[in-house]
């Protein structure tokens, strides 16, 4: 049973659902809680003069609004009275219930994750109407897979789905997952943003063909960040006819007919090229040789992932046409060896990330020369380097502004490097989950590094029980991953 308002109306439509919200009732001009007689607020109030008496409304006009409200007191000797004043037509102004104020809304909005927004947009239009700004979504990009793009009419018939909603709240990436040549097309048509509005687009596990990859890049002319991922279909020549040199972002992995030529490809179309991702398993160091000064200036992140057949002339390569490189993967590499990462170090000097995990042919060698010349790094990569030893990590600990570090299944590191890693005072993240040989008194050490913010140690078996709630004790402010 609904009650009513203060002027009698029932209660907003904004209704709870589902028991997720229970809204108040329409509040009163005290605020959320009035004072009644008879209430204890009442009752212990000190003795205080009675209040003036007011002549009856019969016999005088109303006061000033400023008076009622607090403001500034009629000047003495003037009839509190005063003239009349021309009645006000119209109800008075009342505050919107809190459920439905867009104000408060707006605020708590953004205590919640994106899956909460979705469920949350749903209670009501008026909790939709706020949450649907591009601000809530800005960094998320929708995923949206082949059968979603479709609904069944009662005759058998499909129909594209309304995408009204994603463009209400300006998504300007997507990430289309199973999709063909048609797909795309009918996603162009339908998605009101698609032309300019589109940034990034991410296609996995899709057959899209070289036609279809042109109409797209040449339709979608906002598209600066692509991703392929898994699709198949697509060859190199595609690639010649529908790369443009709008793109700075470009990421390919598990697409089987990418090799040299696709490379050639995008050095060559790609003069903004800013980040590479690559994960092909037929690049040869020919491919590396086809980058030029061009993308030199532009290019700051690369990642070659799992290209086997780089060796250390590849290597060579690299370094002297892209020498402004801030990121570098070689996760996978496993040809490239201790002078590979020689090379690296003395020629890349504003590296500030450095991944080498995977490769199996890195020792302790690698590591003195990471320490001695990459004096900008911030964050290495050494997981699965079965050959560091506690000595590569008295390298490291030299480095002052390293900030992360991982050695995930290094299974040589013990105790005694451990000590090494204390004096590193700029560690803000220390990965090492699946070390064998750690105890847990080498690893209540760590409790000296007090700046420390997460410390992961999945699979480590001297992580016990005990020892997670030392770091508890110790560490308050570490986040301990078990």
């Amino acid at each position: 049973m609904s009650s009513p308002g203060i002027d009698g109306d029932p209660k907003p439509p904004c209704l709870p659902r589902n028991g997720l919200v229970k809204l108040p009732g329409q509040p009163n001009s005290l605020g959320a809680a009035s004072i009644t007689k008879g209430t204890p607020a009442a009752k212990n109030r000190p003795c205080q003069p009675p209040p003036p008496t007011l002549p009856p409304p019969s016999l005088a006009a109303p006061p000033p609004r400023a008076a009622l409200a607090g403001g500034l007191c009629p000047q003495a000797g003037l009839p509190l009275g005063g003239p009349a004043l021309a009645p006000v037509s119209g109800p008075p102004a009342e505050r919107p219930p809190l459920a439905t104020d867009e104000k408060i809304l707006n605020g708590l909005f953004w205590y919640f994750s994106a899956c909460e927004k979705c469920v949350l947009a749903q209670v009501c239009k008026a909790w939709r109407r706020v949450l649907y700004q591009p601000k809530f979504w800005a960094g998320l990009t929708p995923v949206l897979h082949a059968k979603e793009l479709y609904t069944v009419l009662p005759g058998g018939e499909k129909e594209f789905v309304n995408l009204q909603g994603f463009a209400a709240r300006g998504f300007e990436g997507f990430c289309l997952v199973g999709v063909s040549d048609l797909d795309i097309c009918e996603f162009i048509d339908n998605y009101a943003l698609s032309k300019k509005g589109v940034k990034a687009m991410s296609l996995k596990r899709s057959t899209i063909t070289d036609a279809g990859l042109e109409v797209m890049l040449e339709q979608m002319q906002g598209v600066v960040r692509l991703e392929l991922s898994g699709c198949n279909d697509f060859t190199e020549a595609g690639l010649w006819s529908s790369l443009s040199a709008r793109i700075t972002s470009l990421s390919v992995s598990d697409c089987i007919n990418v090799a040299d030529d696709a490379i050639a490809a995008i050095s060559q179309l790609l003069p903004n090229l800013a980040e590479l991702s690559l994960q092909a398993y037929h690049v040869t160091d020919t491919a590396l040789a086809y980058f030029t000064a061009r993308q030199g200036h532009s290019t700051h992140t690369l990642r070659l992932l799992s290209c086997w057949e780089i060796t250390n002339h590849g290597v060579v390569n690299v370094v002297h046409s892209l020498p402004n490189l801030t990121a570098l993967s070689l996760s996978g590499c496993s040809k490239v060896t201790d002078d590979g990462v020689e090379l690296v170090a003395e020629n890349l000097r504003k590296l500030r990330s450095l991944d080498l995990s995977w490769c199996p042919r890195i020792t302790d060698m690698a590591l003195e020369y990471v320490a001695c010349d990459l004096h900008r790094l911030e964050e290495l990569v050494l997981d699965r380097c079965v050959r560091i030893t506690d000595t590569g990590l008295s390298y490291l600990s030299t480095m002052s502004s390293l900030r992360s570090l991982y050695l995930r299944w290094c299974c040589q590191v013990q105790d005694f490097g451990l000590k090494h890693l204390l004096a590193m005072r700029s560690l803000r993240l220390l990965s090492l989950a699946g070390c064998p040989l750690l105890t847990a008194t080498g690893l209540s050490g760590l409790v000296q590094l007090q700046d420390l913010e997460e410390l992961e140690l999945t699979n480590c078996p001297g992580a016990t029980p005990e020892l997670f709630k030392y770091f508890s004790q110790h560490l308050p402010r570490c986040l301990v991953v078990e």
